[in-house]
């Protein structure tokens, strides 16, 4: 999956350039979903409270989705009720550990300085997801280009 990490004005297209690549779109912006990051944390006082804040402005059809990067984030994410784990910057190590506490209770995503070397090593940790910012803010551009030239008066019919 791709994260919203776009070229300013090119979010539309880097996101439908993953999608004719074979990869999948996390969120296309802040109205498709709930992602509880570190700063959220911070303010609303842990994932429990972040959690109740905002499930009292959502509709029920909205998914909520958690950063952690510790186990104990993960087991507060659990006992929140969360749709969505990330696990954000674990080590594999982690990342194994914490596929077994959720134990198919919410969906896994890994983030977080992932290659593309690395990615059958997180699939194999039983990740369901993984995103990568890459897939659209580092994505190399092409120099395209469209040149015109005259017609000849005599070759045109």
């Amino acid at each position: 999956m791709d994260t919203r990490k776009t070229t300013p004005g090119w979010r539309l297209l880097e996101k439908y350039a993953v999608t004719v690549g074979g990869g999948h779109n996390h969120r296309t912006g802040l109205y498709d979903g709930v992602l509880i990051k570190d700063n959220h944390l911070a303010v609303c006082g842990g994932i429990g409270p972040a959690v109740e804040k905002i499930r009292k402005r959502i509709s029920h059809l909205v998914k909520i989705e958690v950063e952690t990067t510790t186990p104990t984030e993960v087991h507060e994410a659990l006992d929140a009720g969360v749709d969505v784990i990330m696990l954000d910057n674990m080590d594999i190590g982690q990342i194994r550990e914490a596929v077994a506490l959720i134990d198919g209770r919410a969906l896994v995503e890994a983030s977080g300085n992932v290659t593309i070397e690395g990615l059958q090593t997180l699939s194999d940790a039983g990740v369901d997801l993984i995103s990568v910012g890459a897939l659209t803010h580092s994505a190399r551009s092409m120099d395209l280009s469209m040149r015109i030239s005259s017609l000849d008066e005599e070759a045109a019919p």
